[in-house]
């Protein structure tokens, strides 16, 4: 079975109704992505940050997985499949992907503010005095700007066996994730499928200017 490694973005989720990372001002959902999404924003105001991820949380039981989702997960019948996603969202594993690794967390989950293995599921809201085992806050199982990025070492370990690499819905400019088709072996097969494109060409590259439904389709016909 040849490997397929998926790299996904904001945009894979996009045609679900799940808002793309950053608006063009630079605000996420109307927010400072520094009062939201770095550890500084949560020290300062934590409440404001836990009601922030209770939203987005909320919204994710409004949507469903779109048709490249449920591609993708049909892939599994014909290929091995790896999902390695900058996505938060849980919408790879509900259309039936089965190997996914989250880069940048999860909205589903929690974590504790004294020992970041201690991660629970998580699908109400997350208030102050929500507390680990052991006493400490919860946070959201979210990886923050200026934080290390837990997976991408797993992550790096299965681009290296990669027999064809797409990538779906993400401008591959946000590191460390953006570096990861570097580690894909040599003349490996790529498919670049964004409606804005914007890739360094490479030996093997196919770019294909669409939406993920759209795009997909058409690379899952050439394989």
């Amino acid at each position: 079975m040849k490997h397929i490694v998926v790299l996904t973005g904001a945009g894979m989720s996009a045609e679900s109704g799940i808002n793309t990372f950053r608006d063009a001002d630079g605000l996420w959902e109307g927010h400072d992505v520094m009062e939201v999404a770095t550890p500084e924003g949560f020290t300062a105001n934590p409440e404001l940050v836990l009601n922030f991820y209770n939203q987005r949380r909320k919204q994710l039981f409004e949507v469903e997985p779109n048709q490249a989702h449920f591609d993708l997960a049909e892939l599994e019948n014909t290929f091995k499949v790896s999902i390695i996603t900058q996505n938060v969202d849980d919408l790879h594993e509900r259309a039936g992907s089965t190997n996914v690794i989250h880069l940048h967390g999860e909205l589903r989950k929690v974590k504790s503010t004294f020992d970041e293995n201690d991660v629970l599921p998580w699908d109400k809201d997350l208030v102050l005095g929500d507390l680990c085992k052991k006493g400490h806050q919860l946070r959201p199982h979210i990886v923050w700007f200026g934080e290390a990025v837990p997976m991408i070492e797993k992550a790096i370990e299965i681009c290296e066996t990669a027999d064809i690499l797409m990538i779906i819905g993400t401008s591959m400019q946000v590191y460390p994730a953006a570096g990861l088709k570097d580690y894909v072996p040599e003349n490996t097969p790529t498919y670049f499928i964004d409606p804005k494109p914007n890739i360094s060409s490479r030996k093997n590259l196919t770019v294909i200017s669409e939406p993920a439904t759209l795009g997909l389709r058409k690379v899952i016909s050439r394989l």
